[in-house]
């Protein structure tokens, strides 16, 4: 029971918040009559102030999550999302549009804050099972409301502005849980519960029951013979002796970690396929508003999102009965899909069919989330919790890294400013580059695997990596799926 309570109101809370009827349309509401911004204003001067103020917030607030324990950034997440959605209803003008901006990018910065607590409240052995309920229940968030912004549109002929009240009300019932759940008593790196006297350490490569699993905090993924520091705020030197201690030992993890060639390969296409999925996700509204305005024609957008999400859970469900080597044709299989991608951008950007961008939309995010899935599991299989959280976070930051470059020269008036056509262009060739680079990688490491036969190492079909860097034991890769969020 004290692990279902807090389990309940995480899924209360993430049902809610990602219960957003208007965010299919919301490029529709903004540039329609209530908020009459222009493409320009809104592709050039607002879009972009989510991808730099969610750089600039992902570190601090990464560390401030750990400090403060979780609960306070998390009622700091729901704060954020009723004052972004309160000024979607009420404020006016590219200043003020661009301050929500600002705010629902503190809102994004913040979700590690929701992903991070579940780990803190319950046993390392429910792990797997909460995981899957707080990461379905906010899928089905996101599908139902733009499942209930679409019928609201198109069958009860709802403005768009009552869709945004919707949104803000939600918001609001989403506020409420968070205030509820217990507070943590310990982190991943501040606040450390210390090992009991006697305790026998596990070693790396023992076989552990899945009702008696170890706690993922003692778990040493790369180098059996290491021991992981524990640091508490409460230590002699204080918090800042305490940051301090944090900071060395995640660069040395970093360090470790990044060592790794087969993790730095996932890792590679992790960072730059998400930058390249979160600027098309970020703009794609506006294209389709180009192709098909909405104050002329029927939109459909929110059944090609609520498509688009249970595709693209199905198709990262599915990953787990695909029997490859990865280890082998990963790279390969990256450059073919990668190519997949970039095919479905083109066709968006030259066909300017409302259909065919549609169509290639749902091929889009599903080939994402299938091999996000995939990429996840290669590079998660055999880290801590704590390793976890930092190479995920470190790939997150390299992609917002380079998408903030890309916005820069690309999106922002202050560099090229192009035209919505032109960006999707540049898209396409983005992801083309990207099936370039890991064709390359591919071939070179068949070459490689074909000169060194007689000594290679034996592969399964769960993926393990041929690395000595990497253990051989890994979770059930059902739990990667649902780690992933898709």
């Amino acid at each position: 029971m004290s692990q279902l309570y807090p389990t309940i109101l995480l899924c209360v809370y993430g049902f809610f918040s990602n219960l957003r009827p208007s965010e299919p349309f919301l490029t529709a509401f903004l540039m329609g009559p209530d908020k009459n911004l222009t493409e320009t204003e809104l592709v050039n001067e607002i879009y972009p102030i989510w991808t730099y103020s969610y750089l600039v917030l992902l570190f601090p607030v990464f560390l401030a999550t750990d400090y403060l324990c979780y609960k306070p950034v998390l009622i700091l997440q729901a704060v954020s999302l009723v004052v972004t959605y309160f000024m979607l209803v009420k404020a006016q003008g590219v200043l003020a549009m661009q301050l929500l901006e600002l705010f629902f990018g503190l809102a994004t910065a913040t979700d590690i804050a929701y992903y991070s607590y579940i780990y803190s409240v319950v046993e390392p052995a429910q792990y797997q099972r909460v995981t899957g309920y707080c990461r379905s229940i906010t899928l089905l968030g996101s599908a139902a409301g733009s499942l209930a912004g679409q019928l609201l549109v198109s069958v009860a002929q709802i403005p768009l502005l009552y869709l945004c009240i919707i949104t803000l009300v939600s918001a609001v019932l989403a506020f409420v849980a968070p205030w509820f759940l217990p507070m943590p008593s310990k982190s991943l790196f501040f606040h450390k519960r210390q090992g009991t006297e006697g305790e026998k350490p596990v070693h790396q490569n023992s076989r552990v029951p899945m009702d008696e699993a170890e706690d993922p905090e003692s778990k040493v993924p790369l180098k059996i013979d290491e021991v992981t520091m524990v640091v508490t705020a409460s230590d002699g030197g204080g918090a800042s002796s305490g940051l301090v201690d944090v900071l060395r030992i995640l660069w040395e993890d970093f360090l470790q970690c990044y060592s790794c060639p087969a993790l730095l390969s996932w890792s590679v296409w992790w960072a730059l396929s998400t930058c390249g999925y979160f600027q098309l996700v970020n703009y794609v509204q506006a294209l389709w508003e180009k192709v098909l305005p909405s104050q002329e024609f029927e939109i459909y957008n929110g059944y090609v999102e609520t498509v688009s999400t249970l595709l693209g859970a199905l198709a990262a469900f599915g990953v787990g009965s695909i029997k490859v080597p990865w280890a082998v044709w990963g790279e390969l299989a990256l450059c073919i899909f990668s190519v997949v991608m970039a095919v479905a951008v083109y066709l968006m950007d030259t066909i300017r069919n409302i259909w065919v961008c549609y169509t290639s939309y749902v091929v889009f995010r599903a080939t994402y989330m299938l091999l996000i899935t995939i990429a996840t599991f290669q590079i998660a299989a055999n880290l801590s919790m704590q390793r976890y959280a930092l190479v995920f976070g470190v790939n997150t930051f390299i992609a917002l890294l380079l998408q903030t470059l890309l916005t820069v020269v690309v999106v922002d008036s202050v560099g090229l400013g192009l035209d919505i056509f032109p960006q999707f262009l540049i898209y396409a060739s983005y992801f083309a580059v990207i099936a370039v680079i890991f064709l390359m990688a591919g071939l070179y490491k068949l070459m490689l695997r074909r000169r060194s036969q007689p000594a290679a190492q034996p592969q399964t079909d769960s993926g393990e990596t041929e690395s000595d860097c990497l253990s051989r034991d890994s979770p059930p890769l059902n739990e990667l799926q649902q780690i992933t969020g898709t």
